[in-house]
């Protein structure tokens, strides 16, 4: 099976911001994971394992927001992938615990990478939900092919 960018169901330019934020999220839990022991004040209950698992969690909403997509369930696919990158943002919540200062290079490139890709997804998701709702073409279209 060939991945095609920019189908009927989702734009390419949805797809390019889905995958670049992918890489940035696993880079940067990758990252927390086999560095945590370094990353300063990281709570103790919080393992290698636990991280990667959030990172699948994660990642599984934005799976689902594909899958809706590719069901035409548009409006549910554009939340889903909103949703998913918003959580690039929470990686900016390892400055409640320490200051940019106090983390390495690679921990800041890793965290603001996430943060902004998540961001622009997050905006040009809800942007395409805009429009879509605009049109009135929100919902599950199985007759529509574009």
């Amino acid at each position: 099976m060939k991945l095609q960018l920019g189908n009927r169901y989702l734009s390419k330019h949805i797809w390019t911001l889905l995958i670049v934020y992918f890489i940035a999220s696993l880079a940067h839990f990758v990252h927390n994971a086999e560095y945590i022991a370094f990353y300063p004040n990281m709570p103790t209950w919080l393992t290698r394992e636990k991280v990667y698992l959030a990172w699948l969690v994660i990642t599984s909403i934005g799976v689902a927001g594909l899958i809706a997509s590719r069901l035409r369930w548009h409006a549910v696919g554009a939340i889903l992938i909103a949703l998913y990158g918003a959580f690039g943002l929470d990686g900016l919540l390892h400055y409640t615990l320490a200051l940019c200062s106090q983390h390495t290079l690679m921990t800041n490139v890793t965290i603001w990478s996430e943060a902004a890709s998540g961001l622009v997804l997050m905006l040009a998701s809800v942007i395409v939900l805009a429009r879509r709702f605009a049109a009135g073409r929100l919902g599950h279209d199985p007759a529509r092919r574009r």
